[in-house]
């Protein structure tokens, strides 16, 4: 089964567990490191996700997954907040962020430049305003390749 198969069946198989009991599902890698794949899940939950909620996360879909057996290969099932620098992978991702310092980039360049690192002022009619120091930049939704929270130091 494919990468992309397996991330769609895995949600598909959480995804009423985590709105039943107030999570939000940020994302699902499934990725071979050396000789092991991993099969990640992050999850988050207003106030924050904590290690009792990944574990019955874990057991739920560990079950779910024993039962519909989409992964022919032995994996390991990782389930854990998104972290400090979490994933923009959705517009509601993106509005959420107004107001925090974000780290994106471009498929093609935008002002001279494929990356920017500033505060989201705003998201509107699908363009990320951001400032850089004292400029500003308008970044099209359709053009970012990735987006995620930054930390400031």
């Amino acid at each position: 089964m494919s990468t992309s198969k397996i991330k769609s069946v895995v949600e598909q198989l959480v995804t009423p567990f985590l709105d039943d009991n107030g999570f939000q599902l940020v994302d699902v890698e499934y990725v071979k490191e050396g000789s092991n794949y991993f099969l990640r899940v992050f999850v988050d939950k207003e106030g924050g996700i904590d290690i009792d909620d990944c574990g019955r996360i874990s057991e739920f879909l560990s079950a779910k997954l024993d039962e519909a057996d989409p992964i022919t290969e032995a994996y390991f099932l990782e389930v854990s907040s998104p972290g400090a620098e979490r994933p923009l992978k959705k517009p509601e991702d993106v509005s959420k962020a107004v107001g925090k310092h974000v780290y994106v980039t471009t498929y093609e360049p935008i002002d001279g430049a494929k990356e920017f690192e500033g505060r989201l002022d705003s998201f509107d009619d699908g363009v990320l305003n951001i400032t850089i120091g004292r400029r500003r930049h308008a970044i099209p939704y359709d053009r970012v390749a990735s987006a995620r929270l930054a930390i400031v130091f």
